[in-house]
């Protein structure tokens, strides 16, 4: 069994944004043949404010050969000094229940969130986007900028705003030579009157503040954070994709569920999932406005995971865990 922190996770290819998108587009496959599944998430309280430890499994078959579970604790208040989300994906093989894996996974959910949104700019976007809005400058925002970087190196321009300008200011000045120009505005007023194809919001606002006038024929808006877009801005949408309709509509913070659950959005209005989209060929009017909302699947965590695992048993990578176990011919 490896063993594996957040740098060997990024060593092994855990943070590459093409990988991930494979590793994404397989396992859409996977769930529309039943050879992957996501049962329903559950929890415990923390002794902290607002404390939750989730668990979240999920079984994917194919080439990832992995079922598992990730174990996140969100700590929304805890003021020692550590992160206020940390997670860890344990593994083993679904074939015979073998542990395979304990692996950081953190930076696992920011690449496969950033690949979902690839995959939903490609194949879900009205038009193919040339301008794109970017809000936010935190893990999210950073996975996001990497991935429009290898999937989209011919976007015009790529504008930026974030409630602290230093932090965007930081996170541009770690990016790198980006391959388009990038335009960082003060206000949101400013960066939302710039003509854009696609926006991708990834703040940690809890209150929305993205309203119906953002809205123009052609454009996409993708929600990655939890309560970013008012519900009156959802309903001027022509079409509202998901990666993935589910239970989870009954407890999520996001928009759309607090949208469903006070009656305001009837889920006969989805138009389309990630299978649509990757099976189906589903696509968007082309003048149609559209909105994407990023609920965020374990399932895909578990795959990312196993295929980082799989690349650290070739390489002979990790802190290998032996077990003490007696096979029946040891009896």
């Amino acid at each position: 069994m490896q063993i594996l922190n957040r740098q060997q996770v990024t060593g092994l290819g855990g943070s590459d944004p093409v990988t991930a998108l494979q590793d994404i587009e397989d396992t859409i496959r996977l769930l529309r043949s039943g050879e992957a599944v996501m049962p329903a998430e559950t929890h415990v309280d923390l002794d902290t404010p607002l404390g939750k430890v989730y668990a979240l499994p999920a079984r994917v078959g194919g080439r990832f050969n992995a079922t598992g579970v990730k174990w996140t604790a969100h700590r929304p208040r805890a003021s020692d000094g550590y992160p206020q989300a940390m997670a860890m994906t344990l593994l083993n093989r679904a074939d015979n229940g073998l542990p395979v894996g304990l692996l950081e996974s953190g930076s696992l959910t920011a690449t496969r969130t950033a690949a979902v949104s690839a995959l939903a700019l490609q194949k879900a976007a009205p038009r193919e986007p040339k301008r794109i809005l970017l809000l936010g400058a935190g893990v999210q925002a950073r996975a996001h900028l990497e991935m429009l970087s290898a999937h989209f190196p011919d976007l015009e321009m790529v504008y930026c705003w974030n409630r602290t300008p230093d932090h965007l200011v930081k996170m541009l000045g770690q990016a790198g030579d980006l391959p388009w120009p990038v335009t960082q505005f003060e206000t949101l007023h400013d960066a939302l009157s710039q003509h854009w194809d696609a926006l991708i919001t990834c703040t940690s606002a809890s209150e929305p503040f993205l309203r119906p006038g953002i809205w123009r024929a052609g454009t996409m808006v993708l929600q990655i954070g939890y309560h970013e877009v008012a519900f009156e801005t959802i309903a001027a949408a022509d079409q509202v994709v998901v990666d993935l309709w589910g239970d989870f509509k009954q407890t999520s913070a996001k928009s759309l569920f607090q949208m469903y659950r006070a009656g305001l959005f009837d889920e006969l209005k989805v138009a389309a999932d990630l299978t649509n989209l990757v099976v189906d060929g589903w696509r968007a009017n082309p003048t149609g406005k559209v909105y994407f909302s990023s609920f965020g699947l374990n399932v895909f965590d578990i795959a990312l995971a196993a295929r980082v695992l799989q690349e650290a048993v070739s390489r002979g990578e990790g802190c290998e865990l032996p077990f003490g176990w007696e096979t029946a011919d040891d009896n």
